[in-house]
């Protein structure tokens, strides 16, 4: 009888690690999905671990962090695209309505990463 009832602690302990293995390696997270303070910290997170050592797309960005909270794109004289692209990471004001000093603004030449940051909105102002 005590290894019939250890045999089923066993098997649902295994189900219950299977099942959060599975979620943990193979659930994707849903940006839009989110409440307002944990999209930030996903957005903080992703954009915090960016790094120009591999080219970063736009779609990549897109597919990660869904849709952005304010856009702007510019053509320069080259016909090179400009594109900056708002993410929420800090609540400033509790009024409902994203800011651009709510956001961190993500600076792509014809589709790849170049700038995050402060320093995007100023160089995307020059451009």
């Amino acid at each position: 009888m005590i290894r019939k009832i250890l045999q089923y602690i066993f098997l649902g302990l295994a189900v219950y690690v299977s099942v959060v293995f599975l979620v943990i390696n193979y659930y994707k997270d849903d940006p839009q999905a989110m409440i307002w303070q944990d999209r930030e910290a996903f957005n903080n997170r992703f954009i915090g671990n960016l790094g120009l050592e591999q080219p970063v797309n736009i779609d990549v960005v897109l597919d990660t962090l869904g849709s952005p909270d304010l856009t702007y794109v510019k053509k320069r004289a080259d016909n090179t695209v400009v594109q900056i692209v708002f993410y929420r990471t800090q609540l400033v004001k509790p009024d409902g309505i994203t800011t651009e000093d709510e956001c961190t603004g993500l600076l792509f030449e014809n589709g790849v990463l170049t700038l995050w940051g402060p320093g995007a909105r100023v160089t995307f102002d020059k451009v």
